[in-house]
């Protein structure tokens, strides 16, 4: 069972059939948090979570829980996000009067709004759930942007596709498992694949202190793939960094780097190792 945010036909149940396989029986949840505590009490064996979009950016709430929850990353994918102009059957474009989705998903459809003035963007918590809510009030005036499959799970029709602004729109998954699950079943990957390594510290705020963090990588000849900041709770005005780099953790220079990194970080925990994704 794997737990994501959103309700049935959202981006992130696509990405958990990627993941976990096209069979997997999944658990819609309302919340992110809902979704990182789902795994934790038992409830799922496993958690999708949108990490970052190439449009939109880091999911910020989802670094938090990261470093809240002990949920290590074993695998990643990204997902092709799709906006389409979803409307009961029998409703025509010409009836539109509003439009539903979340507010990332209406944002990234602007051009669509200002081509057609009439039709007013109103938000919802999730663009899936405002599929499943024409559906639930029969509404006969107002459509909702979400993926294909959301369309096809509610008996909805797809009136535009692919209303987005901008094509290259990605979002970029983390499938999540406990402590127990990862040490029970290794990752697997082909012989040559890329490996991918999350990790959060912190650092004392000082001069050169980050450059010294970032130099313990680059002598070892590490490429860094991102680095992000998210305030320290308790302590205005400090962060902690959220790293991802390319390597396996069992490798030696490697192994090197985070020891050299543990000597200078007032705080470092690895969140996961896993193949890097398509």
């Amino acid at each position: 069972m794997i737990a994501f945010q959103g309700a049935r036909g959202a981006f992130s149940e696509e990405a958990a059939r990627k993941l976990a396989g096209p069979r997997v029986a999944v658990l819609p949840c309302e919340r992110f948090e809902d979704v990182f505590r789902s795994l934790a009490d038992g409830r799922a064996d496993g958690a999708v979570v949108p990490i970052e979009n190439t449009l939109a950016g880091s999911v910020h709430e989802n670094y938090d829980h990261l470093q809240h929850f002990d949920l290590p990353i074993v695998a990643e994918t990204s997902v092709r996000i799709v906006h389409n102009l979803i409307a009961l059957d029998g409703v025509t474009f010409g009836r539109l009067r509003r439009v539903y989705s979340h507010p990332v998903a209406l944002n990234q459809c602007l051009d669509f709004f200002k081509n057609n003035p009439k039709i007013e963007k109103t938000t919802f918590y999730d663009t899936a759930g405002s599929v499943k809510m024409l559906a639930e009030e029969k509404m006969r005036d107002a459509g909702a942007i979400a993926s294909a499959v959301a369309a096809e799970i509610y008996g909805a029709r797809i009136l535009r596709r692919s209303i987005e602004d901008d094509r290259q729109n990605f979002t970029r998954f983390f499938l999540l498992r406990t402590p127990e699950y990862a040490r029970r079943h290794a990752v697997r990957a082909p012989k040559n694949a890329a490996w991918k390594t999350s990790l959060v510290f912190s650092t004392r705020n000082v001069p050169g202190a980050l450059f010294r963090v970032v130099s313990a990588f680059a002598l070892r000849d590490l490429n860094l793939a991102k680095i992000e900041s998210r305030p320290l709770r308790g302590k205005p005005w400090e962060y902690l960094f959220y790293l991802d780099f390319f390597g396996r953790v069992d490798s030696p220079n490697v192994e090197n780097a985070l020891n050299h990194l543990r000597e200078l970080a007032d705080y470092m925990r690895v969140l996961g190792c896993y193949p890097k994704g398509a």
